[in-house]
């Protein structure tokens, strides 16, 4: 099991064998290992990753990392068995082979509260025959009984801004010179989004 902590770049394209490939390049760089779990004192194996840094951070959290750094994201990912990391131990981009597939979790992009035609793909009233500022309307609901609104019922809403995971991707480049891993496909979030790589199982 492999994982990093990183940011995303944006997407580019490169050429394989004469077609051009959409990629996604990750920003990789070190992460801290802020703390160990294990079976005989947690119940499980884990480990906690630090990444980034920010100007600010409370007192519990400062006396859990203590002077490893002031980390902008704190993510444990359990693990089958103990990898032999100890507290302070950096993992960086290195970890990861040009050929390695992987799945990346992220938070998706955020687009506000939206109606149903944006939100679900709704193809909204008739745009004939008396229609009338309903274009884009949810419409029926439901029938008569049981006079409400059942749960998970399609309507308009927050949209977005939700963990979500790309699986299947695959390392095309890994620049240890700019702590960067090009991968193949689109991943979620913004530019810049705080990203997770996991290699898959």
């Amino acid at each position: 099991m492999k994982f990093l902590l990183g940011n995303k770049l944006g997407m580019t394209q490169i050429f394989e064998k004469g077609q051009a490939l959409p990629v996604t390049v990750l920003e990789i760089k070190p992460s801290v290992v802020a703390q160990v779990r294990t079976a005989e004192k947690d119940g499980y194996h884990a480990i906690q990753l630090g990444y980034g840094h920010k100007n600010k951070i409370n007192k519990p959290e400062k006396g859990h990392v203590k002077e490893l750094g002031q980390f902008a994201v704190l993510k444990e990912f359990r693990t089958d068995a103990p990898l032999g990391k100890s507290v302070g131990d950096k993992l960086d981009v290195s970890l990861f082979s040009e050929g390695d597939k992987v799945k990346i979790s992220a938070a998706s992009k955020a687009k506000g509260f939206q109606g149903v035609v944006k939100r679900h793909g709704f193809a909204g009233g008739p745009a004939s025959h008396g229609q009338k500022h309903s274009l884009r309307e949810a419409g029926s609901i439901g029938s008569t009984w049981p006079q409400r609104v059942l749960k998970g019922t399609r309507m308009a809403g927050r949209m977005g801004g939700r963990r979500t995971t790309a699986s299947g991707l695959r390392v095309v480049k890994v620049d240890l010179e700019n702590n960067l891993l090009v991968i193949t496909g689109s991943i979620p979030g913004r530019k810049g989004a705080a990203i997770e790589v996991r290699s898959m199982k």
